[in-house]
């Protein structure tokens, strides 16, 4: 259920779903609306192979009726989240886990996406926009289509460990915008919820497509590797406002003018005065590191040369993004192992509390470069 939903911006936090004063009311035995449009393309969805989850399946009866167990311990108690157009699914062919999007046959969205999953564009290393596995037409509307791409995860689920988790996320989310903007794309939205990442790595028994620190049955919570031991790669997603432009236009033409978008902090934005949209990705990337990460933590300092240049008010005063992915790669080789295997201290934390992690990371460290030494691997950097 999306915090944006005009439904629910004045709605009293005590009033759960379950109250019949709740705008999104139901009996936990039945299906909201949306969910049943996504049952109604079962048949056709597993066709073309892609298995929804038990409770969107034609037929469907709750598994908890008649026994003692409440709903919301069962999986088919869970109801999708309120995203009317996404929906997660099993891929018949492996057992993998995908999303699915609904989308207007053709739009803008869908052909930059598909695009740069061609062969010849997927093969680039820096390509970090979220590959598109299958695309194909409703059978009973030729308007819509669906896009089908690999189950991501939000960045901050879970929050990020070490100062080497977050080079790593800096350095490939430069790469993907490097890699945008050389292939005339500006994303002009590239706020965080539209930044995911693929962390099926850091869940070797997978995890519940709702709830995500529980294993797919619910049966425990979902053992998990850091990032720094798994590896993971990060996309972006949602190119709905995206602005694409030929690759030998002249840039001075590249300009756009609106003002939607997630982040609406960039100084420029305007729906009369043009402006340039790839110096608005690189304020808006930039604004990620501030608020979320240079912001929250105490010793992440070395993020502020990036935050400054990135947020400059003055859109010419933004490097463009290859410039600064080269810094980035030179400011995270400059990086001890030692620096990147210590934990971000969250500002929020308090004397006691930063004391205790401290210690607790700093055996780990030890425990961790004992093994590294003894040519053993180390699971849980």
């Amino acid at each position: 259920m999306s915090a944006h939903d005009p439904l629910l911006k004045n709605l009293d936090p005590s009033i759960r779903r379950n109250d019949p004063r709740h705008p999104y009311y139901r009996i936990e035995e039945t299906l909201y609306d949306y969910e049943v449009r996504w049952r109604d393309r079962a048949y056709f969805l597993e066709g073309r192979g892609y298995l929804l989850r038990p409770r969107l399946r034609p037929g469907w009866q709750p598994s908890w009726v008649g026994t003692n167990k409440p709903y919301y311990e069962v999986e088919d108690g869970i109801s999708s989240p309120l995203r009317v157009h996404l929906i997660d699914a099993t891929r018949l062919s492996d057992g993998k886990m995908v999303y699915i999007k609904r989308v207007q046959t053709g739009d803008l969205e869908s052909r930059i996406a598909i695009k740069l999953s061609t062969e010849a564009l997927r093969s680039d290393p820096e390509n970090h926009s979220v590959p598109i596995i299958d695309t194909f037409v409703d059978s009973e509307d030729s308007q819509v289509s669906y896009i089908v791409m690999p189950f991501l995860r939000p960045v901050g689920r879970p929050e990020f460990e070490f100062i080497g988790e977050l080079l790593d996320f800096g350095e490939q989310i430069l790469e993907g915008l490097t890699f945008l903007h050389d292939n005339g794309i500006a994303h002009r939205d590239a706020a965080l919820p539209n930044i995911m990442m693929d962390a099926s790595a850091m869940f070797p028994q997978g995890f519940h497509p709702i709830y995500q620190s529980d294993l797919p049955d619910l049966s425990g919570e979902a053992p998990s590797y850091s990032r720094l031991s798994a590896g993971v790669k990060y996309y972006f997603v949602d190119y709905g406002i995206s602005s694409e432009f030929p690759l030998d236009s002249d840039p001075a033409s590249r300009l756009v003018v609106g003002t939607l978008g997630r982040d609406q902090e960039p100084p420029e934005l305007s729906d009369t005065v043009p402006y340039d949209p790839f110096k608005l990705d690189i304020f808006v990337i930039g604004n990620i590191i501030r608020r979320e990460y240079y912001e929250a933590a105490t010793n992440l300092d070395i993020l502020r040369p990036f935050v400054v240049l990135m947020t400059n008010s003055d859109p010419n005063m933004r490097p463009p993004a290859r410039k600064l992915l080269e810094q980035w790669r030179l400011m995270r080789r400059s990086h001890s192992a030692v620096s990147r295997h210590w934990r971000i201290r969250l500002r929020r934390e308090s004397v006691v509390e930063r004391l205790f992690w401290d210690g607790i990371y700093s055996v780990r460290l030890v425990v961790h470069f004992l093994k590294w030494l003894g040519g053993k691997r180390y699971p849980g950097a």
